[in-house]
């Protein structure tokens, strides 16, 4: 690249240590770089992404005189970097349905645009991309992009991204770039004080009712029925009471009909609550965030609304009332608590997902560049299933047994506690038909309906002493359906005591 000598980069003074390090690494980077080279850079929600590529352009701009673009896949977002560069004092323009070529007569070097807009504008020939010299894409994991990059022919590339994993392990982010280079840590930040801390708090829930749609992450169908139920609804309440009770608090959901019965919940509790989802009107939407700003204790339930492009640092809690197998959106729903200020230095997380079972700590240390060069190992890694969690309950049972937390139980696991428990390995089964028994009282109000509910319990029944079987290893097929028939006799028989003992307590009390 051929650089204007008479023009040095802006002061940079506001910019913190690590930001400044990563800019030069990176600016050095597209220096020492043909044209078309892609790097993607890693940094924590909360770190200044947005910051740190404005600079970017900036200095790019001063030096090369070149057109630089920078491309996001939401209007907010869209509206939040334009805003960025211009407090940097960077002319800049969106791209949108008004503008239809790029002018030199505008005096502008720098644009923000659509993804999907400008994809049409090069579409229609209205727009030249080899007129630009520098593309920057955040939020660069979204796929949406990757179409688009190779119309950049003249243009080197930054993608930006707090997690450079692609969720389609079909589309590896490796594939359409060429070197990551990884920012500072999430503990490391927190630890230099650059973020809040966070303070953890774990639920454990049964989702084996959940099902997994054509994107890989559970379907807002079988959310919607899991965590609209009484049990967890009842669960929700408690925790927050217990952790986050008067703190400033988002709740995210992943399902609408979810989220209006939290509200509901909450606003029966005598809470401050309001809710918010990608359908709610603009105006509403601007009105509901200024309430949340200036209301002390509120609480926001929401869905696909508030994970990016959204920045409210007063946030003090964020509970995490849904499951997902996305590693981004697990990072971008809590990165929405982490940003601190003065007198914020912590922030809670209660998770009712079992999420960070499945990724870990949020602040726990990732190595991104094992990810960037082996997705797909772990893909399989975050994706791998024991025999329990595999086995679906179907949507049709889990209706039946509303007040009940726990559906499953791991018999493998009680099997092996019980071997290294020097126990006999039927007491799993003795276990197993308590809780099943349990069940059906919970969800039920006289003998009668309490052993119906027994009687849909059979396919469960039949599953749970399969796993057993095959935990005490070769046993022939008359031994399986004895036991089978025998753990139906017993719950019936437990139902019928615990169901008569609940009626005597009921008319003492």
């Amino acid at each position: 690249m051929e650089k204007n000598a008479n023009l040095t980069p802006n002061n940079t003074t506001s910019l913190y240590d690590y930001q400044e390090t990563d800019i030069n690494t990176l600016f050095s980077k597209l220096e020492n770089t043909t044209q078309n080279y892609r790097l993607l850079y890693q940094l924590p929600t909360g770190g200044g992404k947005t910051r740190i590529f404005s600079e970017i352009a900036n200095r790019y701009i001063q030096v090369y005189r070149h057109n630089v673009i920078v491309l996001t896949h939401r209007v907010e977002l869209c509206n939040q970097t334009s805003a960025t560069l211009k407090k940097l004092g960077i002319r800049n323009k969106m791209i949108n349905s008004a503008v239809k070529t790029l002018s030199n007569k505008d005096g502008c070097n720098c644009y923000v645009a659509m993804v999907e807009t400008l994809k049409n504008r090069i579409k229609d020939g209205l727009i030249d991309p080899n007129h630009i010299g520098l593309v920057i894409i955040d939020e660069a994991h979204h796929n949406s992009f990757q179409k688009l990059l190779g119309k950049f022919k003249n243009a080197r590339i930054i993608g930006v991204t707090a997690t450079p994993f692609s969720s389609d392990i079909n589309l590896p982010m490796r594939k359409n770039y060429d070197e990551l280079i990884v920012g500072e840590s999430i503990s490391t930040l927190i630890e230099k004080g650059f973020l809040a801390k966070p303070t953890t708090w774990r639920y454990d829930v049964e989702l084996n009712s959940l099902k997994t749609g054509l994107q890989g992450d559970f379907t807002v169908s079988t959310s919607d029925e899991l965590y609209s139920s009484p049990a967890m609804l009842e669960l929700l309440l408690h925790a927050y009471e217990a952790h986050s009770k008067n703190k400033k608090t988002l709740i995210f959901n992943n399902g609408i009909f979810t989220s209006k019965n939290v509200c509901k919940l909450f606003t029966e509790a005598g809470y401050p609550v309001r809710h918010l989802d990608n359908h709610t009107p603009s105006a509403e939407r601007l009105e509901i965030l200024k309430w949340l700003k200036k209301t002390k204790g509120a609480i926001l339930t929401s869905v696909s609304i508030l994970t990016t492009g959204f920045d409210e640092p007063t946030i003090q809690s964020i509970i995490l009332n849904r499951a997902t197998t996305s590693l981004t959106l697990y990072h971008q729903m809590i990165g929405r608590g982490s940003r601190k200020l003065p007198q914020k230095k912590t922030f809670s997380i209660t998770d009712l997902g079992n999420n960070t079972d499945r990724f870990g700590d949020w602040s726990t240390a990732i190595d991104w560049n094992q990810v960037f060069e082996h997705p797909e190992a772990y893909y399989e890694a975050m994706h791998s299933q024991s025999a329990l969690e595999a086995h679906n309950i179907p949507s049709d049972l889990r209706s039946k047994f509303p007040n009940s937390l726990q559906l499953s139980f791991d018999v493998q696991k009680a099997h092996q506690d019980a071997i290294e428990n020097n126990l006999k390995s039927k007491i799993v089964i003795r276990d197993s038909i308590r809780q099943h028994a349990l069940m059906c009282i919970e969800n039920s109000n006289n003998i009668p309906d309490a052993l119906a509910l027994a009687d849909e319990l059979d396919k469960e029944i039949n599953w749970r002493v399969k796993q057993y079987t095959k935990c005490l290893g070769k046993v022939t097929k008359n031994y399986i359906e004895w036991v089978q028939t025998d753990y139906k006799s017993k719950l019936k028989i437990l139902v019928q005591k615990l169901m008569q003992r609940k009626e005597m307590q009921r008319i003492a009390g």
